[in-house]
């Protein structure tokens, strides 16, 4: 018990008083985390909404099902995909991509397109037709139509974003594939707690664990917020 009670003293330390190192870990995994979760909104929504307000499109199904199985894709899958075609060998090996952070964030965005676009299409699906019925009447554009019909589904598209998110903030086996887990370049929190935690070093990999589990509290603290403000980011 003295050896876990001293561990945690050490570990908060670190998060009060923090060094170069666990600042540049937090912050490489914040940014490849909000950079696929915001590539994979931009392009995710509008396929989400084209399936879900397209009522005769014929392939629909099948693509849904490849949403839906793709959202429990192993991410140790993804990043064996990716290292090959990122690989010296591969298609895409002349650019140069592998054990960047550009490689890690490309994986985190292919676990988290499947899920905005799943879980959106589902919010979509739920608005109640008098919605579109009364967009309809009131004489909207294809555009606008669209546009309230998404508003209306807000809740659910933000919870997309949110699940994408803890996601990719929790990834591992991916990220660590092809970015290989260089310090000081493609280190970040979730490979950082699996490699010190095999050197049997545990003053960082708690530290690191406790600000991954805040930053999950923050996210869900945030949809709560969301929720209570009726969709509006500020009163």
């Amino acid at each position: 018990m003295d050896f876990i009670f001293n561990a945690l003293g050490k570990a908060l330390r670190l998060i009060i008083h923090p060094d170069r190192e666990i600042i540049g870990i937090t912050v490489l995994s914040l940014l490849i985390g909000i950079g696929a979760v915001a590539g994979a909104l931009v392009s995710a929504l509008p396929v989400a909404s084209f399936l879900a307000l397209k009522k005769s499109f014929p392939l629909k199904g099948l693509f849904l099902n490849i949403f839906n199985t793709f959202m429990g894709l192993p991410p140790v899958v993804a990043g064996l995909a990716l290292y090959l075609v990122l690989s010296r060998s591969g298609p895409l090996g002349p650019m140069g991509l592998l054990y960047t952070p550009w490689a890690m964030l490309i994986a985190q965005f292919v676990l988290a397109f499947p899920i905005i676009a799943a879980l959106s299409h589902s919010a979509i699906m739920g608005v109640p037709p008098a919605v579109s019925e009364a967009a309809r009447t009131l004489g909207a554009s294809p555009f606008q139509h669209s546009l309230t019909v998404i508003h209306e589904a807000r809740f659910g598209i933000f919870s997309s974003i949110m699940a994408a998110f803890g996601r990719v903030m929790a990834e591992v086996g991916a990220v660590l594939i092809v970015g290989g887990n260089i310090k000081g370049y493609t280190r970040v929190m979730t490979t950082t707690i699996a490699l010190e935690t095999d050197k049997g070093e545990f003053e960082l990999a708690i530290a690191l664990g406790i600000l991954l589990l805040i930053i999950g509290l923050l996210v869900n603290f945030s949809l709560y917020f969301f929720q209570k403000k009726g969709g509006r980011l500020w009163a």
